[in-house]
């Protein structure tokens, strides 16, 4: 009996007194294997870089609270805003822009340069274009005032001219003396008396100034065809602007398209503003100035039609 019960008691498992049993053997077995598989799939590793993520985004949460990112900011990478570019995570091959109201297209990166730039504005969208000309210096208004020559005054000759710039500036403005004999001042339209003309430039030395002054610019004028014939002088049709036949001016004006209204009605109905008042005539300085002045209220407008017409 007695060595019956010593082989019953040596069959019984004891944990605590021997080694790890089969069981927990099989089990630990089971959990290596499981890790092994885990760490090849890389979720061990994807794990270990939680910790990595969570800095980020801390990054990402402290920066909103700071305020808004600039303006300028470099383009977001692949997967997530928060995550820096390196090696393990390269910049996306194509960036989508999208405006408003349209529709989402991917935009192959040109450079490095581009993709530093992201999606900054471009300075030069914010200025206001210049006309097709391009250049205000080539811009000069002209107005002439004339006096009466040959039998009762019927014949018209040159007796001042004012040129200004394209910002109104007096470029010209000289009394000019006829090469004949003046028989009428008109003086209530030409505002010319003869005191000013007793040492007026002679016309044929400031007809030659006036026309180095013209060569090449674009001329603006009122009834311009009156001035050019009072000097003798033809100039290029594409370099001429004639207020007077500009109908965009009498559509802002509230005229009929095809009116030849006066410098005067024009000036009043777009700018409110009375000219060629009192009793000294008028003054071809603030003639020109009222000219380049109206001119300039429909510049881009009229010059698209004359580039479309040609």
């Amino acid at each position: 009996m007695s060595d019956i019960m010593i082989n019953l008691s040596s069959s019984v498992d004891n944990p605590q007194a021997g080694g790890p049993t089969a069981k927990q053997k099989k089990n630990r077995n089971t959990f290596l294997k499981r890790m092994k598989y885990l760490k090849a799939k890389g979720y061990l590793k994807d794990k270990q870089s939680n910790p990595n993520q969570r800095s980020s985004n801390n990054h990402k949460q402290s920066s909103n609270q700071n305020g808004p990112f600039p303006k300028c900011s470099l383009p977001p990478t692949a997967g997530s805003s928060g995550a820096s570019t390196s090696p393990s995570n390269p910049p996306p091959k194509s960036l989508i822009v999208q405006n408003e109201g349209s529709q989402e297209k991917p935009k192959q990166q040109g450079s490095s340069k581009t993709a530093a730039l992201g999606s900054c504005p471009s300075s030069s969208s914010s200025h206001k274009l210049l006309t097709s000309t391009g250049n205000p210096t080539k811009y000069l208004a002209i107005d002439c005032e004339m006096v009466g020559t040959g039998p009762k005054g019927s014949i018209s000759k040159l007796a001042r001219c004012s040129i200004v710039s394209y910002d109104g500036d007096v470029v010209y403005d000289k009394f000019i003396k006829p090469d004949v004999p003046i028989t009428d001042f008109r003086t209530p339209w030409s505002g010319i008396r003869p005191r000013d003309l007793f040492k007026a430039t002679p016309y044929a030395e400031a007809r030659r100034e006036i026309l180095r002054l013209l060569m090449g610019k674009i001329i603006i004028g009122h009834a311009i065809h009156n001035d050019f014939k009072a000097l003798s002088y033809t100039h290029p049709f594409s370099l001429t602007r004639d207020t007077s036949k500009i109908p965009l001016l009498n559509q802002k004006a509230g005229f009929p398209e095809k009116q030849v209204a006066s410098l005067k009605r024009l000036t009043k109905a777009i700018f409110n503003r009375d000219i060629q008042t009192g009793r000294k005539g008028h003054s071809s300085v603030e003639d020109a100035k009222a000219t380049m002045e109206l001119y300039k209220v429909v510049e881009e407008e009229w010059e698209r039609t004359l580039i479309s017409r040609s």
